[in-house]
């Protein structure tokens, strides 16, 4: 039943791409030349984001731009691209909450470890007018539009360690492991409160680095440990459900108000219904994608989520990121929860 009303809402969503696309090839913006729209992202061409991106955000917008991808930190580098979009070098990203929180560190609440409680609880949080003084910062401030949340998945802690010779149950089980984390000080923040010693590092050099041993493991959800194939360097996977890794669809305020109010409405939908799309995809990859990994010789279990939840909490609550949250946010958070 779950399936079927999942194929029902993916189809949905693609009726409605279809419709944008038909009034878009009638537009009269076809006699004006298309506006370039770039994109930069970290992950490949195949990353449930990057197929959702464009699949149904291009399509929808094709009527007046031409939507022009680069992958694998081709075009930007893994964290330069906020400051590109913002200088007027690139009209969007896929950006993360802890990139953000580079800038405003408020953010670095939605980056919080065991924050968010699932897919649905970031798209009730992200329309919520709770969101509004975020989102109205990185506008006046970066010159960027944050358009829709996108869900990345839970991220779960993955090593090269065979289960026998580290077995991962409570956050004292990955002291001295070195786990790459992303180079943002939320990141690393994050990377520690779990109890290991966190390497930055690029998404690009992260398979290089599992396969020599520069570092012990990585952390992200099991789809993006398949498209990016660690299991050929990995043993072990415990099910620390961390984070309930967000992106958001990052877009250019310059271009965007350069836009009629009808092209931002298209945007807009094309956000939505990509995300929509991705988030519905990457939520049945993760139901699917256990048993592929576990033919392939990794092992897959659940730690004592309550000794990680309760030590990573307090790490964070007692740390100099929860004196940047606006007061009574995580509380409201907490409210919009199941």
């Amino acid at each position: 039943m779950l399936k079927r009303t999942r194929r029902v809402a993916l189809g949905a969503i693609l009726t409605i791409a279809a419709l944008a696309v038909a009034v878009s090839f009638v537009s009269p913006s076809l006699a004006q030349s298309k506006l370039n729209f770039t994109l930069a992202t970290s992950g490949s061409e195949t990353d449930q984001r990057s197929v959702a991106m464009r699949e149904v955000f291009a399509p929808m917008v094709a009527g007046f731009a031409d939507y022009q991808p680069g992958y694998n930190g081709t075009l930007f580098a893994q964290g330069t691209e906020l400051e590109a979009i913002s200088r007027g070098n690139l009209t969007m990203s896929i950006a993360s909450a802890q990139e953000l929180a580079q800038f405003f560190p408020e953010f670095s609440v939605f980056g919080g470890g065991y924050v968010h409680q699932d897919a649905a609880h970031q798209v009730r949080v992200f329309n919520d007018p709770l969101m509004d003084p975020f989102k109205k910062k990185v506008e006046d401030e970066l010159g960027i539009k944050l358009l829709s949340v996108m869900y990345l998945g839970r991220r779960h802690v993955n090593l090269r360690f065979p289960r026998s010779e580290r077995d991962v149950q409570t956050p004292a089980d990955l002291a001295g492991v070195n786990l790459r984390m992303p180079g943002t000080d939320a990141w690393q923040f994050l990377g520690k409160a779990l109890g290991a010693s966190p390497t930055p590092m690029a998404f690009s050099e992260v398979y290089t680095a599992l396969s020599t041993g520069a570092v012990d493991g990585q952390d992200n959800p099991l789809p993006t440990v398949v498209d990016a194939k660690f299991y050929e360097v990995t043993k072990q996977i415990a099910l620390t459900s961390h984070l309930v890794d967000l992106n958001y669809i990052a877009f250019s305020k310059e271009v965007w108000d350069s836009l009629t109010s009808d092209q931002q409405l298209t945007v807009q939908r094309a956000a939505d219904a990509a995300a929509a799309y991705g988030r519905l995809k990457q939520l049945d990859k993760e139901n699917s994608l256990a048993d592929f990994i576990r033919s392939q010789g990794v092992e897959i279990y659940t730690p004592d989520l309550d000794a990680f939840r309760t030590h990573v909490q307090a790490e964070f609550i007692n740390s100099e990121f929860a004196s940047d949250w606006p007061a009574g946010v995580l509380d409201k958070i907490n409210a919009l929860g199941n």
